[in-house]
């Protein structure tokens, strides 16, 4: 009696907490009752040629994802990982054996794992900083690249920082690295896209990412986007690079895979993170939303409880909110309108005043007193 109950009452919590947002970036809009046979077995997939086995369903999923990415199906090495953090251990692995002095280069606005991973491989490792976007400085990284010309360069780009949803300019850092003398043996590039990784192939004039580029690696998460019901991974690499690793790498034919809607779903979350923002500056709150993404960066809320309300992620002045496809148009009515009534109340007195994100947003996207009376 006493599990069942602490069953229900964890359900009725996280059913209320759903109906707010969710900034871990993940899709819960979900029905997977289809599956409800499968998730009965277990299908980890050990290299055994039983039935039992998901090494078919793995390369067919790996298969599709080869078509997103557009690399030949003899020509990749990749695997379903348990998400986004194993595929950049693994890319970044990848990287350092086949540049074993090289140096790790990645922005500040990095996902964490990034930096301990470094630490871990006990890799020397440049943080670059990063414009008011939150997309690397090619810049600062040229200057960092030709003081240290004399090692290769392993480079983390970000498809998507976990903070403002900016994505590395592919074709500038190709372009730095080549102005810096780097020829395609001496630099490696991971890219880590695991939120808009699955979403930049559905956007139209959208950055491609793509193994036509000189590129090494590229991860996704399965659980973000696309909304797994656990959480997993995509991990793609060349197969010359995993053949200078070991003499046996086997290659599962299978089938095509196709996965449809995904457009339309991309679509209608970065149209909900623009009416978003619209909500926001019409309310007077500094707010900023990158190009192609559907993260929505905002002044921080003065209110603890309405921050652990809404579950929003906060980083120093600024917070987020992640759009993805559970979020409701009407949800985004009721946020806005709350966090409306909220700042009302915070600066009624005029003791208070919003503050200046200018730096953190950009003076364009920044409504304090200081910039609004200069717009």
């Amino acid at each position: 009696m006493e599990k069942n109950m602490a069953i229900a009452f964890m359900g009725a919590k996280l059913t209320t907490r759903s109906e707010k947002y969710e900034n871990d970036n993940s899709h819960t809009n979900l029905a997977i009752t289809q599956c409800s046979g499968e998730t009965q077995a277990n299908l980890a997939s050990l290299g055994s040629s039983f039935s039992l086995n998901s090494t078919t369903f793995e390369v067919c999923v790996l298969n599709w994802f080869t078509n997103l990415w557009e690399i030949k199906k003899n020509e990749y090495w990749g695997y379903v990982t348990t998400g986004g953090t194993e595929g950049n251990l693994h890319g970044i692995l990848v990287g350092r054996e086949q540049l074993p002095d090289g140096i790790l280069y990645t922005s500040q606005d990095s996902h964490y794992s990034i930096f301990k991973i470094a630490r871990m491989y006990r890799m020397k490792c440049m943080k670059v900083s990063t414009l008011t976007s939150g997309e690397i400085d090619c810049v600062n990284l040229k200057d960092l690249v030709l003081t240290h010309k004399d090692k290769p360069a392993i480079i983390n780009l970000n498809i998507g920082t976990t903070m403002k949803g900016a994505i590395d300019d592919l074709d500038l850092v190709i372009q730095t690295l080549e102005e810096c003398g780097f020829t395609r043996d001496r630099f490696y590039i991971h890219c880590d896209g695991a939120l808009f990784g699955m979403m930049l192939p559905f956007v139209k004039q959208a950055p491609r990412i793509t193994f036509k580029k000189p590129i090494g690696s590229v991860t996704v998460s399965g659980h973000k986007f696309l909304g797994c019901p656990i959480p997993c991974g995509i991990a793609i690499t060349r197969l010359e690079y995993i053949n200078a690793l070991s003499k046996n790498v086997e290659i599962i034919a299978s089938r095509d895979a196709t996965i449809t809607g995904l457009q339309n779903e991309v679509q209608k979350c970065i149209m909900k993170a623009r009416y978003l923002q619209n909500r926001l500056r019409d309310a007077q709150i500094s707010t900023m939303l990158n190009k192609f993404s559907d993260i929505v960066i905002f002044e921080r809320p003065l209110d603890d409880d309405f921050i652990r309300r809404w579950n929003l992620a906060c980083n120093g002045n600024i917070a987020h909110v992640v759009v993805m496809q559970h979020i409701t148009i009407e949800m985004l009515d009721s946020f806005g309108g709350e966090f409306r009534k909220k700042r009302s109340f915070w600066f009624e007195d005029g003791q208070l005043q919003p503050l200046c994100i200018a730096n953190d947003i950009g003076s364009r996207n920044c409504v304090c007193s200081m910039h609004r009376s200069l717009s």
